[in-house]
């Protein structure tokens, strides 16, 4: 056995030290490095255990010294077979410099990082040597990717269990961001005022379901909220640390449509020209000249949009993460829509399985990337026989575990689009138009679940020139959609 067989990992069993005795010398220490280090991050365990039992005390408000920790430590194996009191005496009399505690601490985080890639290395070169459960190369490199996006969004492997406490802090954090927020939103802002209302914005982790038949707007009304949310995305940055505070940076799977044709739906959505007239050309220069102002605004909104057909829905996750990180954040992902994607394992259990298996992914993204997911999704054609024809939960059960996995679900129905218009100059088209004038521009949108709030109907505005969905004033007209 020769000397490299018998190393051990990286670590620094001396910054360890230097950084306990630190945080016991001056329980200060701990606020300038509780960011940057976790009990999981120590190499030596009993070192793992002081950390935490410290850090529970200094989050009590109560002290952590060596009086204090010296009745803890009289029944902890590990501080007793090296010491104990002595030992913990020898950690304060060598206790680092509290200037020097952060340098410490990223090192000891450092080394952490180090350690975890080295086990994950080895799990990889295991996995590709003998797959397990028959996975494939393109399996075996999307879990991969997989734990080291965890490995790089937190600098550790998930820990499995939480404690209550830390899950209470981030639930006051949500909150207390909401209160101070203009509109008391606890999520994103749609940029419509109602939806808002009923949804306090669309909420990290959560899956959205938007659901339609063809013609009623759906992509519209996807492609609505995603510019707002990109168009009104502000950030601070700290420590190199990019942090939301409103709007967000938002990816556009677009498996339906080209993002050309998504652009040129936000440009006339923007420009208020109507999108059929910038595809044909049948537009004046000043429309023209608006169009290239309007292009020159939107250049630098955070919208990626990846219009790949068919794309399994593995990759698509893998994308994502690929995107949260080159981009600094990510805060809102948009599929559509959902029925367009693959799953991984396409077996012969049918669509609704592969459904099923498209949508418990679509809510683990939400819940790893700790995003919302906007994904939209067809209708079965049972809303068709129905008088009016508004659709229903029931209508999604066709598609396996939609409703079960969602968080919130959402119908979008036009009235306006099943009141076909008769020939012009007969007495039936001045009926039709009578009847047509108060739904023309109404659009309803029926919040059917919501996991943590009510359901209901909503009014929304919507003009089909530029396909545009918007907020509806009391007097049933359009009104800008910005808050």
């Amino acid at each position: 056995m020769n000397d490299k067989t018998l190393q051990s990992a990286p670590h620094d069993l001396e910054a360890e030290q230097a950084v306990i005795g630190a945080i016991l010398f001056d329980n200060e220490v701990y606020f300038r490095i509780g960011e940057t280090l976790q009990p999981g991050h120590f190499y030596d365990q009993v070192h793992a255990w002081l950390y935490e039992e410290i850090t529970r005390l200094i989050q009590k408000n109560a002290l952590a010294d060596g009086l204090t920790m010296r009745d803890k430590i009289k029944n902890h194996e590990g501080m007793q077979e090296i010491g104990g009191v002595k030992y913990l005496a020898a950690l304060m009399a060598n206790a680092g410099s509290s200037a020097n505690a952060p340098e410490y601490a990223r090192l000891i985080h450092d080394l952490s990082v180090r350690r975890e890639l080295m086990r994950i290395g080895e799990h990889i070169v295991h996995d590709a040597k003998d797959p397990p459960d028959g996975k494939t190369g393109a399996q075996l490199l999307d879990s991969s990717e997989e734990l080291i996006f965890n490995l790089a969004e937190t600098g550790g492997i998930s820990s499995g269990f939480e404690a209550f406490s830390n899950a209470l802090t981030g639930a006051m954090t949500m909150a207390a961001a909401a209160f101070k927020r203009d509109g008391g939103l606890s999520g994103i802002s749609t940029g419509l005022i109602d939806m808002d209302k009923k949804l306090g914005g669309f909420h990290p982790s959560d899956l959205v379901i938007l659901a339609g038949r063809p013609g009623m707007g759906k992509t519209a009304l996807a492609t609505n909220i995603a510019f707002h949310v990109a168009r009104n995305y502000k950030f601070e940055e700290k420590n190199g640390v990019r942090k939301t505070t409103a709007g967000g940076v938002v990816a556009f799977f677009s498996l339906e449509m080209s993002a050309e044709q998504l652009a040129t739906r936000l440009l006339s959505e923007y420009a208020r020209i109507s999108s059929s007239n910038i595809r044909k050309g049948e537009i004046k220069k000043q429309d023209y000249d608006a169009l290239v102002d309007a292009a020159r605004e939107l250049n630098e909104i955070p919208l990626f949009i990846d219009d790949t057909g068919g794309l399994p829905v593995a990759v698509m996750a893998a994308r994502a993460r690929r995107l949260k990180r080159t981009a600094g954040s990510l805060d809102l992902i948009v599929v559509d829509y959902l029925q367009l994607l693959t799953a991984q394992n396409r077996r012969n259990d049918g669509r609704v399985q592969e459904v099923s298996e498209i949508t418990q992914v679509l809510k683990s993204l939400a819940k790893e990337l700790n995003v919302p997911v906007l994904a939209l999704s067809q209708l079965s054609r049972n809303v068709e026989s129905r008088t009016p024809p508004k659709p229903q939960l029931s209508d999604l059960r066709e598609s396996g575990s939609i409703e079960q996995d969602a968080d919130v679900v959402m119908f979008v129905y036009r009235p306006a689009y099943y009141e076909k218009e008769p020939e012009r100059g007969t007495p039936e088209h001045e009926e039709w138009q009578i009847k047509i004038a108060p739904i023309y521009s109404l659009a309803e949108v029926d919040i059917a679940k919501q996991r943590h709030g009510p359901t209901g109907k909503i009014e929304l505005s919507f003009e089909p020139t530029f396909t545009k969905f918007g907020n509806r004033d009391n007097t049933g007209k359009h009104k800008d959609s910005q808050h």
